[in-house]
């Protein structure tokens, strides 16, 4: 969902649906200001033993704006985004990402993968993805 879509998270999901209270409760825990970092949203999954969507859903259906991408893709201010095209990519890094992509697109978690796979930062990743002009999605969380 977009920035003029906050407060409206819950709307993504069928009505009536509550979240779940565990993770909530540990939401609660590291919210600030109605928002919670990408790293912390990924924290509490791995402590909880989740994936990374069940802590999205909850927080969507507690209107928790997601920030700091670990992508660069959105969350920061002024200017929503801070990745920026990568000056080059190597031959061998575009054939992974190409091989990785789902209907032209990049899951966010084989982004994870391939950044850790070669070593290289996910902003780094996430560059080399802004210069092939593959765009990142899914999100782990449901952002996108």
């Amino acid at each position: 969902m977009t920035h003029e879509d906050a407060g409206h998270y819950a709307a993504k999901h069928p009505q009536g649906t509550e979240p779940d209270t565990a993770v909530a409760a540990e939401i609660e825990k590291k919210v600030k200001n109605g928002t919670l970092s990408c790293a912390a949203a990924h924290a509490i999954a791995e402590k909880m033993k989740l994936v990374p969507a069940e802590v999205g859903r909850s927080m969507d259906l507690m209107e928790v704006r997601l920030m700091k991408c670990q992508l660069g893709l959105f969350g920061y201010t002024p200017d929503k985004s801070i990745v920026t095209p990568a000056e080059s990519v190597s031959a061998d890094l575009e054939t992974a990402i190409n091989s990785a992509t789902v209907d032209g697109r990049l899951p966010c978690r084989k982004a994870w993968q391939l950044a850790a796979d070669r070593g290289i930062k996910r902003m780094d990743l996430s560059a080399a993805c802004e210069t092939l002009g593959i765009k990142v999605k899914p999100c782990q969380l449901g952002a996108f």
